[in-house]
């Protein structure tokens, strides 16, 4: 029996993939298209000419590295998230972890929680992305530098922000 695997990207904040996961199947490609879309731009910006095999050849890499950064990034909220079951008679750990779930901007310390787990997300994405390109002829140095910083700094998960509700 196979096991079910869950990825989460940039288009959709992680919990509406929990509440109705077959949008994975819509979001999966699109981000597909989005990464390739980024890499084709830096690539433009770098003014490369061979920019459509070098798409062709890091994008499904740059894809999958995406996923697993964000699921790292994700994985670093999860603890916020929790705090409730860790201190269950103080307030201020309900205050940040529905915060955190529901809408960030709400209070400070989820507000910091949610960027810290976004920017170990672009962190990763650039030292997954500089590993993919490791291989790469088709780069510079430079070049690869630039790709890698490209894609983590846009394909971020960014939307985590994106809040459930307002209160």
């Amino acid at each position: 029996m196979k096991k079910e695997v869950r990825l989460y990207n940039v288009l959709f904040p992680v919990w509406l993939l929990w509440l109705f996961p077959q949008i994975f199947l819509i979001v999966a490609p699109a981000n597909l298209l989005v990464d390739c879309l980024v890499l084709t731009l830096a690539l433009i910006g770098l003014k490369h000419k061979n920019k459509w095999a070098v798409v062709k050849k890091l994008g499904l890499k740059f894809w999958w590295w995406g996923f697993v950064s964000d699921f790292i990034g994700m994985a670093l909220l999860l603890p916020g998230v929790l705090l409730p079951f860790f201190f269950p008679h103080v307030s201020w750990a309900d205050d940040i972890s529905a915060s955190i779930y529901a809408n960030a901007f709400l209070h400070p310390v989820a507000f910091l929680w949610m960027l810290a787990g976004v920017a170990v997300a672009g962190v990763c994405i650039y030292r997954f992305d500089k590993r993919a390109m490791e291989k790469c002829e088709l780069l510079t140095q430079r070049e690869k530098h630039v790709v890698a910083l490209t894609m983590a700094i846009v394909t971020a998960p960014w939307l985590f922000f994106i809040p459930l509700y307002w209160y």
